[in-house]
Formats: structure tokens, sequence, C-alpha cells
């Protein structure tokens, strides 16, 4: 059997009042179409995905094209009977297809699994998954042929509703599977003769059912699951439950997360049992980290991996950096991409680095920039450090080697190699590398004039 997914991504999204297209709003850190993506790619290979783009294609495109699924484009947007039948050339092959809307992000593959399994137990041509939310007002309702019956008689959208029907609780999900032959003979009936004059794929439940053919029902498990967003504010709605969903997964593996109602996390992060996330902690994009690690409140950790026993101190912020086993950093030290910090390394407050690594056991524990730097094993960085590694027009590296001490306020002019065992003044200003076990000084000798305060004040 051979089962297409085609996810329709080609509106405007225009309730939502924003130039951006519906489905490239993020909730979870990720676009709406991106978790639908990954749900489909979980039932099917990404080949057999076909995503439906038509409005901004090309930044859809972009945003996704590293799925390896396919692209179909709907140059004119006439409904969603229309992007199928635009799809019709990609996937008429297919046995059977199911059709996903690109702004449904919580829908899990577990549910469209259900959904192509009842499909084809039921050798129905058309299959619609439904749902029972608390207010199904403005939904279209699923009218089943009897009270708990598999088969469907009719779906009848809101304004249309007898005053007894609007009593049903089941709602159209707008996610379907298709016995794609018979869908492909029969959806040149649909027509236009509504309010927007567009195809809607919803008719085509009718124009199956005037032909005889077996349309039925089944009801996801969760209605929030299908619930999609037409307005940034329930777009808020959507990221809070889907954050709220990852924190309790994560609590369910062993991490303690205090107050998770304050904390965000992406889709994409991982943590390790024995963690602790304090509050109003953030934790985005394919962040990892490890176990027994304690991660202190408003620090922001971004696309990067923390591994086992690490202390992050409050408001550090990281960003694609590496910090190995044991390492503590912070309060309010900032890694910008391309840091790698050593084993059992301590990074302190308003220490800043950026494309450098620090061996293990070394430690930068004040006031520091350290940046294009390859640092040793247990070297001591005295506060006030700078690697100077730009000379305003090219980029240099400085290379201190282990068990080296830079004393205070030192500037480290790049490129220089600081050879392993020596010591650098506190104040100096260092140009020329430092061979093993030297001591290095680069400052003017100091001169006291005595009395020349009070000759100076007199003065005035």
């Amino acid at each position: 059997m051979r089962l297409a997914i085609v996810i329709m991504a080609a509106g405007k999204g225009t309730r939502l009042k924003s130039k951006r297209p519906k489905v490239l709003h993020k909730i979870g850190g990720k676009a709406l179409v991106e978790h639908v993506i990954h749900a489909a790619t979980q039932i099917v290979p990404p080949q057999d995905v076909y995503v439906v783009v038509g409005h901004q294609a090309g930044a859809v495109q972009a945003a996704v094209t590293g799925t390896g699924v396919h692209f179909v484009t709907q140059s004119e947007q006439r409904g969603t009977g229309h992007a199928v039948q635009t799809a019709r050339q990609a996937v008429a092959a297919y046995e059977h297809i199911i059709v996903l809307s690109g702004d449904v992000p919580l829908l899990q593959p577990e549910t469209i699994a259900r959904l192509r399994d009842f499909h084809l137990a039921e050798r129905a041509a058309m299959s619609i998954l439904t749902a029972c939310p608390s207010d199904p007002h403005g939904y279209g309702r699923v009218i089943r042929r009897a009270p708990g019956a598999a088969e469907v008689a009719a779906i009848v959208e809101q304004k249309a509703l007898t005053p007894e029907q609007k009593t049903i609780p089941e709602i159209n999900s707008g996610i379907y599977a298709f016995a794609t032959t018979t869908l492909f003979q029969l959806i040149n009936e649909l027509r236009t003769d509504n309010a927007h004059g567009e195809y809607y794929l919803t008719d085509m439940a009718d124009v199956l059912v005037q032909e005889g053919q077996r349309v039925v029902a089944i009801e996801a498990e969760s209605s929030t699951e299908v619930l999609g967003a037409n307005t940034l504010a329930e777009m808020a709605d959507l990221d809070a439950a889907m954050r709220l969903t990852t924190a309790r997964k994560l609590m369910a593996q062993g991490v303690t997360i205090y107050r998770p109602e304050t904390t965000v996390i992406d889709a994409g992060v991982r943590v390790g049992p024995d963690t602790i996330i304090e509050p109003f902690v953030q934790l985005l994009g394919e962040t990892h980290i490890g176990e027994d690690c304690h991660i202190r409140s408003y620090s922001v950790i971004e696309n990067s991996t923390i591994e086992n026993h690490v202390l992050i101190q409050n408001h550090c912020v990281i960003d694609n950096a590496h910090i190995r086993s044991s390492a503590q950093l912070g309060p309010y030290a900032r890694l910008r991409p391309g840091s790698d910090i050593g084993e059992e390394a301590h990074i302190g407050n308003f220490v800043e680095t950026k494309k450098m690594r620090i061996g293990k056991g070394s430690k930068a524990n004040h006031l520091s920039y350290l940046g294009d730097a390859e640092i040793g094993s247990g070297v001591n960085i005295g506060a006030g450090t700078i690697t100077c590694n730009y000379d305003g027009v090219n980029k240099h590296r400085t290379l201190i080697e282990d068990k080296v001490f830079v004393g205070s306020d030192t500037t480290l002019v790049a490129p220089i190699v600081i050879g392993e065992g020596s010591y650098i003044a506190a104040g100096s200003c260092i140009t020329e590398d430092v061979p093993p076990d030297a001591l290095a000084l680069g400052r003017a000798r100091q001169t006291t004039k005595p009395d020349w305060a009070r000759s100076h004040r007199s003065k005035r």
C-alpha cells in the first residue's frame, strides 16, 4: 500500500494581520508547518510528503527545504479543494493520501497513524478526523448516519446548522484520508457556489455520499491536537499548550522544573534526569542538557550542548556553545557561538567568550573577553583580561598553553602564543610570544612624585 501525505501550506492567514505567511509563525520554537512536517515524516518517508505552497512560496520552501519533502505550487489560491487538485499529478500514483493542514502544529504522529489504520480498515473513500472541543461554535459539524456509527451522512457548516444540529459537539478538523483514485475521479464535482467562491475539500464528503461512496469519521482522542490558530492570541495559546506539554514530558523523564509555566522550553530540547531547571529559564532550539545539571533562573540557552553535572548560575546567555562535564558558569556569563568550555572549567561573572576553547580545570572568573582563543588546562585568567583578536581588518588567534597564570587587567594582542607554565604580570599589554615558564611584563615602570597632588591643588 502506497501512502502520501499532502500538507496544505499555501494560505496567507489574513486574520493574523501579519506580512509573514501563517505557516511560518512559530510556536514551541519552530514554524507551524515544521511541526506538521515532523509529525508526517514519522508516518511516511520525507519523499512521500508533499507540501502545497502558494503565498510567499519561496519563504515557506526556504524554511523547510532541509526536511527532504517535496513542494507543489498553488499559484492561485482558490481553496483547499483546489490545493489538492494542484497536487493531483504529484500524488496520483499513490493508493491513498492523507491531507493535513500546515497550521495544526499539535497534531501527533500517533493520531495520523490512527486515522490511516481506520481508513484502511473501513475501506472508505474518505475518512474524516473529528473532535469534540468544549466550544464547537464556528466549526462545521459532522452528521453521522446514526449515533455511534462510523459512516457520515454530511458535514454542515456553522451558518447552515439547524437549531438541533447546533447541539452536535463533533466538529470537522479539516484532516482527511482519501482513496486516491476515487478522490480524483470525483474532485472536479466540487463547486464554488459559496461566499468566497472557492473549492472546499470539505465538500468532497457530500460529493462522495451522493455517489454512494463510503465516508466515515473517527474522533481524535484530544480536541486540542487538531485545533489551529487564526489570531496571534490563539497562536500564543497553542504555544503555551505545546511548551507545557514539553515540560511535562521532561518532568516524566526525571527532570525537576520549578514553576514550569514560567519556563520557555522549545520542542527540540532534550534534558537528562535529575537536572534542575529553575523558574524563568529559556531553553531554545536544539539544546541538549545532560544529567544532574542545575540551570538557575533567567538563563537563556540556545542550540547548545550541556554535558553532565554542569552548574549554570543566574542570568547566563549561552548560544551555540558546548559546556563539558562538571563545568561552572556565571552568574552573568555570555557564551557566544563556538565557545567550548572544558571539564571542571569555571567561566565567571561578566565573562564573554566567542570561538574559543578552554581546557580542563581552567578558570576565568571575572570581567574578561576571550575570543578566537585556544586556552589549555589548569590556566588561570585574571579579572579584566582581554584577547585582542581583531586588528580592524582580520581576526587573529591567541594560544595560551597549559598551567599559564594570566594576571588581572592583561591585554593579549593576537596573534600570540603564551607558553606552558608562564606568568603574565598584572596590567600588562603583551604583544610578543612568551616562552614556557617565563615571566612577561608589558607595562611602564611606576613613577611616584611626592607632594605633587598638594602642589597641584594649590594652583586652583
